[in-house]
C-alpha cells in the first residue's frame, strides 16, 4: 500500500509545525517549501483550503491514507457524540499510534514498522495490522522474543504521564489501552471541526 516516504521536514515546513515527529530542523529553516521560500507572495487561504489543509495535517500526523481516513470519519459520524472528537478518539485508538504513545517506539513510523514486522501483541495474540482499532481494556505488549531484542528495547522511553488513557509497564513489557482519550488530553494541534465541515459539503 502506498505510503509517504519523502522528506519529513518538508511536510513539517508546509504546516509550520513538527507534525511528523522531530521538529529540530524547523529552527534552521521554517520557511514553506518551494524555490522562493519566504519571499514568495502567498494568498490568504479560503474556507475550503483551510478545511483541506486541516485534513491533510491529520492524515500526515497519524500516517493514514485517504481511503482509511474517510472510513475512519464515517465510523466517527456513526457513533454517539461529537463527530470531530470521535474522529480523534478513533485515530488515537489505532495500534501503531498506541505503541508510539506507550513509548515502545520513538515515532509513529517506527511503531508502524514494529507492528508490521510482528513484534507487537494484542491480548497475547500477534497483530501485524497498524490500523487495528483497539478497544478499552485491550492489553498491548512485545512478543517474548522481541522483548529480548536490544535493538527494540533500546528505543524504549518513559510513557508521558499526560497520556492517562494508557498504561505501560517496562518490567512486564505490557500495557493497557484503558479508554478512549478526551479531546483536551490529545496534544496534536488539529482543528477537527474543519474536517467535519469539509466532509459535510
Amino acid at each position: 500500500m502506498a505510503r509517504y516516504t519523502g522528506p519529513k521536514t518538508k511536510i513539517s515546513r508546509i504546516f509550520g509545525e513538527p507534525i511528523t515527529g522531530n521538529g529540530k530542523w524547523l529552527t534552521k529553516n521554517s520557511n514553506p517549501p518551494g524555490m522562493h521560500g519566504a519571499a514568495r507572495k502567498r494568498k490568504s487561504l479560503g474556507e475550503y483550503a483551510l478545511q483541506l489543509r486541516e485534513k491533510q495535517k491529520a492524515k500526515y500526523t497519524y500516517g493514514v491514507l485517504e481511503k482509511q481516513f474517510r472510513n475512519t470519519f464515517t465510523e466517527a459520524s456513526r457513533r454517539k457524540g461529537v463527530t470531530g472528537e470521535n474522529l480523534i478518539k478513533l485515530l488515537e485508538a489505532r495500534l501503531d499510534n498506541t505503541v508510539y504513545r506507550m513509548g515502545i517506539a520513538p515515532s509513529r513510523q517506527a511503531a508502524r514498522q514494529l507492528v508490521s514486522h510482528k513484534h507487537i501483541t494484542v491480548n497475547n495474540q500477534v497483530v501485524n495490522i497498524p490500523s487495528y482499532s483497539l478497544n478499552p481494556g485491550d492489553i498491548i505488549g512485545l512478543k517474548d522474543k522481541s522483548a529480548d531484542n536490544t535493538s527494540i528495547t533500546g528505543n524504549l522511553r518513559p510513557k508521558n504521564p499526560k497520556f492517562n488513557w494508557i498504561e505501560w509497564s517496562e518490567g512486564s513489557m505490557k500495557g493497557t489501552f484503558i479508554t478512549y482519550p478526551e479531546r483536551e488530553s490529545v496534544p496534536e494541534n488539529i482543528k477537527e471541526q474543519l474536517i467535519v465541515e469539509l466532509y459535510s459539503k
